[in-house]
């Protein structure tokens, strides 16, 4: 997704849910499971990212990492995110050239990136060359997918050339969002990736370092899948 330029300030976010039965000592309110134990699904993996926003209408939240071990989720990581500059919206009613980021849950085809895979990174990475570009044309059969070169039916203007953006795809995630059959219209190109200098245009994205730390921790055995929502009402996370 191409990105535009919205000033955005780094929020908080607050993950609201409802209280787990039974009282801490002294009435204090008792402590929340781990966000991936509150939600209807994690991918059926043991790694899981999440990507929380307060509200809908909100372009920063924040973004985690988790492990299974031994039965229980634990958080690896964690960086403040960014989404799309008009907030999120559920992905059955996303439509492309909104800036909209769909929420759910989603599994990670592959990643990418203009720099090299960091050292001990062992998911699947395509680099970045001069003739890679992810078709968003509607009208090709390429749509929503990567393609070296560019097919004759995907034009370049309604298309990514990813290695014009230097900043943002040094190092990415592809998000499988529309990506199995594809839906024309409904967006293409939706990714993780580096932060560029405001909100996105769809996508979800941390700093540099969180993602070279994330490409790292990931590993294909363990499934890994990323979950993006809301801390409440009908897109929350823990819908998903």
């Amino acid at each position: 997704m191409r990105l535009r330029v919205v000033t955005a300030v780094v929020t908080a976010v607050v993950c609201v849910s409802l209280p787990l039965l039974g009282a801490a000592p002294g009435g204090a309110a008792p402590p929340l499971a781990p966000l991936p134990v509150r939600m209807a699904d994690t991918g059926g993996g043991t790694q899981l990212i999440t990507a929380v926003a307060p509200n809908a209408g909100a372009t920063t939240g924040l973004l985690a990492w988790w492990d299974l071990r031994g039965g229980r989720w634990v958080r690896a990581g964690s960086a403040p995110a960014r989404f799309g500059a008009n907030g999120l919206v559920e992905k059955d009613a996303r439509r492309q050239g909104t800036d909209t980021t769909p929420t759910g849950l989603y599994g990670l085809p592959f990643a990418f990136g203009i720099e090299a895979a960091p050292r001990g990174t062992t998911y699947p990475y395509r680099p970045v060359g001069r003739d890679s570009w992810w078709c968003q044309d509607n009208g090709s059969r390429a749509y929503n997918r990567w393609t070296e070169p560019r097919p004759a039916d995907c034009r370049a203007a309604e298309s990514e050339h990813l290695v014009a953006y230097r900043t943002q795809y040094a190092y990415a995630l592809v998000i499988g969002f529309n990506y199995g059959r594809p839906v024309h219209g409904r967006g293409a190109g939706i990714f993780l990736h580096v932060d560029g200098r405001g909100a996105t245009a769809g996508c979800v994205s941390v700093p540099v370092d969180a993602m070279r730390r994330m490409l790292r921790w990931a590993r294909p055995r363990e499934r890994p899948h990323i979950a993006i929502g809301t801390a409440d009402g009908p897109t929350a996370i823990t819908r998903y």
